[in-house]
């Protein structure tokens, strides 16, 4: 069976990025995000989420993601009970590409929140992504369209990287491209090396 390495980091650090390296390593990469994305299209999904809800938050067969984030970003009991529904299928999800995955040394699970809902415990090895905040602000405001008040309160609620830090095996402080990559292999090799 194949390790699990998490991969994890604040809004702007560039995850992603990384991610995308480690890929083009030949490492399998689950990107949670867009896992729940598409597992949040399933016809049985929908219909639990809009279940949930009053009002219509429908855009034809699929859920109109705008109108759903508006009414449980300031709501708490809604988003607990939406997670409560896409986090298991999520969950399921990730054992079956685990298991598809199974003649790989390790693979790697990407998620924004691996540290706020205890996955790190589920992984063998975690690789935090930093960037200074100003760094952050600026990459968020570029590919979102937003405005450096709503980046900034988007990070204010996410848990401190000097947190994050203490729990995790390997750092990466992803502000120069080539050296980004140089550490990716670096740790590739030293993943391998303790397998």
């Amino acid at each position: 069976m194949a390790l699990i390495v998490g991969l994890t980091g604040g809004i702007g650090s560039g995850k992603t990025t990384v991610a995308k390296m480690f890929a083009s390593e030949g490492i399998p990469v689950y990107i949670s995000d867009e896992r729940a994305k598409a597992i949040m299209d399933r016809p049985d999904v929908v219909a639990a989420v809009q279940a949930l809800f009053e009002e219509n938050i429908m855009d034809g067969p699929i859920i109109d993601r705008k109108k759903l984030r508006n009414i449980v970003f300031n709501n708490k009991t809604l988003l607990d009970q939406l997670n409560k529904i896409v986090h298991p299928e999520v969950k399921k999800d990730f054992i079956t590409w685990v298991e598809e995955h199974r003649n790989f040394k390790f693979v790697l699970k990407e998620s924004a929140i691996l540290f706020e809902k205890d996955l790190d415990k589920e992984c063998d090895f975690v690789v935090l992504v930093t960037a200074p905040e100003e760094v952050r602000i600026q990459r968020v405001m570029a590919r979102d369209g937003v405005s450096s008040q709503n980046v900034q309160a988007i990070i204010a609620n996410q848990m401190k990287d000097s947190l994050k830090i203490l729990k995790s095996d390997y750092v990466i402080a992803n502000i120069n491209k080539e050296q980004v990559k140089k550490e990716v292999k670096m740790i590739i090799a030293d993943i391998n090396c303790k397998i």
